[in-house]
């Protein structure tokens, strides 16, 4: 439909009946061949109405009505009678016609997938002791081994984990099992008691762990500072770390980082990489 030009008015009390006339069917299949360079005018006044006048646009139906609705939605803006171009109706337009829209924070449950790395090794503490599995307990002692104890040493499989979510201080996501067993370490609670170390018998494969669980007392943060300094924090209980005492044959047991009187650096002994 060609066009040189065409006024629209309206009064803002039939903003209502404005909006549902535009919104039919025939605003999108409407075209105005208007080839010319375009120009806008517009002269309002909020008391008697707005007149919109228009000539020679190439623009769309859809377009014009668009423009038809910002107007008639500014029908609330208390300003007096004044003429205004096409750059002072976009700024209307952008401060008052634009809305917002509330956006909600979507919580995701942390996943712990399985890598292809392994680590073996012995651990021990910074006081020279190894960590040895006692007999008739599901815990860990740490003690002085010499030579000719060495086989009572304790072969850790460290399976390196991938999560969704960024570890802590770029620790990294492991589960600490007993080489050639169904053992793994796990920190767990009961009731209102402190948080406990110790050994339990999975028979999974432990692929993918998600938070909350049954298996997630099995992660810790492993850090590694300095030269080969370890913490092992546990995932499931924040601030809680494995940790032994100075005294030979004590069990391994978990404190916070508060706690002087007990160990929570480790190094790995015989370390070996492996990948599957």
């Amino acid at each position: 439909m060609a066009c040189d030009g065409f006024d629209i008015t309206f009064a803002s009390d039939d903003a209502s009946e404005t909006d549902s006339a535009i919104y039919s069917d025939s605003a999108d299949s409407d075209e105005m061949d208007c080839p010319d360079q375009p120009s806008m005018s517009c002269r309002c006044n909020m008391d008697e109405g707005i007149k919109l006048e228009m000539w020679r646009h190439s623009s769309s139906m859809k377009q014009v009505v668009n423009i038809i609705i910002a107007l008639t939605r500014m029908k609330h803006i208390k300003t007096q009678s004044s003429e205004f171009g096409e750059e002072e109706v976009l700024n209307i337009i952008m401060e008052n016609v634009i809305q917002e829209r509330r956006m909600e924070r979507v919580e995701v449950t942390p996943s712990f997938t399985k890598t292809n790395q392994m680590v073996q090794c012995n651990v021990c503490d910074q006081f020279k002791k190894t960590l040895v599995q006692s007999s008739g307990s599901p815990r860990l002692l740490a003690v002085t081994l010499r030579n000719a104890n060495a086989q009572f040493k304790v072969d850790f499989s460290l399976s390196m984990y991938a999560s969704t979510s960024a570890s802590p201080n770029a620790s990294q996501p492991v589960c600490l099992g007993i080489s050639q067993t169904n053992l793994y370490l796990a920190c767990t609670k009961l009731d209102d008691s402190p948080p406990q170390l110790v050994l339990k018998e999975i028979n999974e494969t432990l692929n993918t762990i998600k938070a909350g669980d049954q298996y997630d007392n099995l992660l810790f943060f492993r850090k590694e500072t300095g030269v080969a300094n370890n913490t092992f924090e546990s995932v499931k209980y924040p601030g809680w770390f494995i940790s032994t005492v100075y005294d030979e044959f004590k069990p391994v047991e978990m404190s916070q980082t508060i706690s002087k009187d007990r160990c929570t650096t480790f190094t790995l002994e015989k370390k070996r990489l492996i990948r599957s």
